[in-house]
């Protein structure tokens, strides 16, 4: 059975012990010390944190496969686990191959070694003989860009170096099992392509690949399957499609506990007390019908309120401004607002909406992220020859066909 798996996951959990002191934690060793000693018997509290619950899960060879959930959810926690880094708590993992990862940018260099001894150094971690590095050499110098300064020290390097090359050597020293968390979210626009470039060519070589990243269009373009992590627990696994939609579906099941959670957090007065958001309207004029409540108690003068609308991939998609003159006046209690926003002509899915209470000046009073949640169920148009995809975007605006212009030609 396991000449077709590269990972075997069962009952993984992974758990944390989080202290709480009581009074004023020490802030060094000789401050714990003479608290120690002037309060032998002071105990501290401890919380049990845990991280990972009861995973199980196979994956095969020459699987791509996305790791998604929100922040906090363990995608990193169980990466860590499955590339040796942390040990789990209790259950049992089996790797049947060689694995490299990239979890964070630059684990496993040396600051002190130069950019060649550090590509040599990650090839040997991973287990590679160095005939086997010395055959990617040339490519990953070439992929990162840095051969002016293979031979300087790797802490003289920029960010963008340093990124570059750590990205080259886990990407080309052809693991069984490669593992990277976020990686497409570092660099400058152009470095990100490439990196993409990149991981679609490993998805096509058969070798198996746990990619985490919050951006959902590369996950469904490179991943064939997905699993989604929820507090800690496998909530979900199958095609990478099927799991983005449940994740969709989740996190606008999450929003109003996460805006409870957000009340309950803010002791700054003034500030939002409730917000409920309504879709009215057809396409391709969909109006968002945002009511909500605010405590102007305290304001310092006339206030604006701002909303904003989000994919869940974390991405902005516009930004509503209802009235250039602050309506929200600091005499007015707690006031209740209607605002009516005409939407853009958005793919079919989940959306999420962030409001903002401020001054003119910038100065933020209130702001509650992801604070409802709203689902579009139709495309903006009628009678298509193929679906509609958030892969591709998320706004799709009239066009028309128009004919070539026709030249007269004249002679003299």
């Amino acid at each position: 059975m396991s000449s077709n798996l590269a990972i075997r996951i069962h009952e993984l959990s992974k758990s944390y012990r989080i202290q709480h002191a009581n009074g004023q934690r020490a802030t060094n060793l000789s401050e714990a010390l003479r608290k120690k000693l002037r309060q032998p018997f002071a105990s501290s509290d401890f919380e049990e944190f845990s991280a990972l619950q009861d995973i199980n899960l196979e994956i095969g060879k020459g699987e791509v496969v996305g790791v998604i959930g929100r922040n906090g959810a363990g995608k990193s926690t169980l990466l860590k686990i499955l590339s040796r880094i942390t040990e789990p708590t209790s259950g049992k993992i089996e790797l049947f191959g060689r694995v490299g990862s990239l979890l964070e940018v630059g684990t496993g260099f040396h600051p002190e070694l130069t950019g060649r001894e550090n590509i040599f150094l990650n090839g040997a971690i991973l287990g590679m003989r160095r005939p086997e590095i010395n055959r990617q050499f040339d490519a990953i110098v070439d992929f990162a860009g840095v051969e002016k300064f293979l031979d300087t020290p790797v802490k003289r390097y920029s960010s963008g170096m340093y990124v570059r090359l750590a990205f080259a050597v886990a990407a080309h020293l052809n693991p069984e099992i490669l593992i990277v968390d976020e990686v497409l979210a570092v660099g400058d626009a152009g470095f990100q392509k490439k990196c993409l470039g990149k991981m679609q060519d490993v998805a096509k070589s058969g070798r198996t690949v746990l990619l985490v990243s919050h951006n959902m269009h590369s996950l469904l373009d490179l991943c064939d399957k997905g699993i989604c992590l929820h507090r800690g627990q496998l909530i979900s696994q199958g095609s990478m499609a099927q799991v983005a939609k449940l994740y969709a579906q989740k996190g606008a099941d999450d929003v109003s506990e996460t805006w409870a959670k957000q009340k309950d957090d803010r002791v700054s007065q003034p500030g939002f007390k409730s917000i409920r958001v309504l879709l009215k309207g057809t396409q391709p004029c969909l109006k968002l019908h945002l009511e909500f409540s605010i405590d102007a108690t305290g304001l310092p003068g006339n206030a604006w309120v701002a909303f904003e609308v989000h994919s869940l991939d974390g991405g902005t998609l516009m930004q509503a401004i209802p009235s250039l003159k602050g309506f929200v006046s600091p005499n007015a209690g707690v006031t209740e607002q209607v605002v009516e926003v005409d939407l853009p002509p958005l793919i079919p899915g989940n959306y999420l909406v962030t409001a903002w209470l401020g001054t003119h000046f910038n100065v933020t009073i209130d702001q509650v992220r992801e604070a409802v949640s709203f689902e579009v169920l139709e495309g903006p148009q009628s009678g298509r020859t193929f679906g509609y995809s958030q892969a591709r975007g998320f706004l799709v605006p009239s066009s028309r066909l128009i004919s070539p212009k026709k030249y007269e030609v004249q002679y003299d």
